[in-house]
């Protein structure tokens, strides 16, 4: 099942968003590319409980990279038998882990999870049921939780002033980092002339005051951030210090009206003009709609010539602009996959189909590369390729980080059990129990 599994995600006809995690396994990037046949990925099956990975080079966080269910196996045999039904509802899939899934439909905003009687360990899984549902209004689902029918429900940052003092109220971090991409190959030539100068790009990202963005904004529990790379995600192996902080440069992701005036002038004398019109995209759900408003009225005041036209438009399709490169500047962000810094470091790769502003930086490659080739057995120097990446990112302002986020819910008291993670899966409820 693993073997088939991971041949299955590597081939290309399976269009894997994700493909790019597996490499440095044996063959995995060329058979994703389509110049080697799947049977040839360097994994093997030597009796019906012990799975072979060979690897093309050293990947230090092998063992976290695991944990991350792009690894888990899927069912052959189901596959066969529904074909391209295969995932598309819950009753056209199969399950390993404590729970199953019955009632979605596809399209449905609300299903559940049954305990998996046939997982190995199920003697630890304590709930029968889980009741799951999405709704887009904060008011309802405020309603739901007040009136008992949620045991965990999350917070808009509208909410959060008024249930900061709850017994109920609970902060929940998570490794995300919200930043702008800039465009560096916008389709107007005079925007793909701006977002091209190191100035100009440095002077969008210190006229954002990240702390006003946060606390007036947002208004809930984010963080400012050090760098790309997120705090309390992981940390140096020899001082036990946070990566961010190791990271971090002053003077980059902060706010400076003075110097920001001072960089735009010089970048739009560079580039031979005295006005810009850019076009910001973001999804119009609530949170980045205020934000992108704040960032229209900031930019237009800190940088003289500067016009800013707001795109707000539904997730699916900004993410589907974003992927084809159809913006000038766009509200991002990206969450680890799993603990180590290079689950962010990568994205940001000449060749990352996630890197939308198609930033390329031959250095910033280079420094990626060693960390995870040739020295990747070596602790120190792959943390410092790492800490030399990240700053690269902020001097060069390849992007411009905004804020590191911190999700905020009501939850039941009687609610224990249940494990959050930081990084790959968010929620485990293996343990998860309702007190008597």
């Amino acid at each position: 099942d693993f073997v088939y599994s991971w041949q299955r995600t590597l081939n290309p006809n399976t269009k894997s968003q994700y493909a790019y995690l597996f490499t440095g396994i044996k063959n995995a990037d060329k058979i994703n590319a389509g110049k080697l046949s799947p049977s040839k990925l360097g994994v093997s099956a030597s009796d019906s409980h012990t799975f072979v990975v060979h690897l093309d080079e050293p990947i230090a966080y092998f063992k976290v990279l695991m944990t991350y269910p792009l690894f888990s196996p899927v069912s052959k045999k189901v596959i066969d038998k529904y074909g391209s039904k295969y995932a598309t509802t819950s009753e056209y899939m199969v399950y390993t882990g404590p729970f199953k899934m019955t009632g979605w439909k596809g399209t449905n905003d609300h299903w559940s999870f049954v305990k998996n009687d046939q997982y190995w360990d199920k003697k630890k899984v304590k709930l029968s049921k889980i009741n799951y549902s999405v709704n887009e209004n904060p008011s309802t689902i405020l309603s739901l939780y007040q009136s008992k029918k949620l045991d965990m429900a999350q917070l808009s940052s509208e909410q959060i002033k008024n249930f900061k003092n709850s017994p109920d109220y609970q902060t929940v971090p998570y490794s995300i980092t919200r930043f702008l991409a800039f465009n560096f190959k916008a389709s107007n030539s005079k925007v793909r002339k701006a977002m091209n100068n190191k100035h100009i790009r440095q002077a969008i990202s210190l006229s954002i005051d990240r702390k006003q963005l946060i606390n007036k904004v947002i208004g809930d529990a984010s963080t400012t951030p050090r760098g790309f790379v997120p705090t309390d995600l992981a940390k140096d192996p020899k001082t036990g210090k946070d990566f961010a902080d190791e990271a971090y440069l002053k003077g980059t992701v902060s706010y400076d009206s003075t110097e920001a005036k001072k960089l735009w002038k010089q970048g739009m004398k560079e580039i031979g003009e005295k006005n810009l019109s850019v076009t910001l995209m973001s999804t119009n759900d609530n949170d980045d709609k205020n934000i992108s408003e704040y960032f229209q009225v900031q930019l237009q005041k800190e940088l003289p010539g500067m016009k800013v036209n707001l795109v707000n438009i539904p997730d699916k399709v900004a993410y589907s602009r974003a992927a084809k490169g159809d913006f000038d500047i766009y509200v991002s962000g990206w969450g680890a996959d799993f603990t180590d810094p290079i689950s962010h470091l990568q994205v940001l790769q000449s060749n990352s189909g996630y890197n939308y502003g198609k930033w390329s930086n031959s250095e910033y490659d280079q420094l990626i590369k060693k960390a995870q080739n040739q020295d990747a057995n070596n602790k120190s120097k792959r943390w410092n390729d790492m800490i030399k990446a990240d700053q690269l990112v902020v001097k060069d302002a390849a992007i411009a980080p905004l804020y590191q986020t911190n999700y905020s819910f009501l939850i039941n008291p009687k609610l224990k059990g249940v494990i959050h993670n930081t990084a790959g899966t968010q929620w485990n409820y293996k343990t998860a129990y309702l007190e008597k």
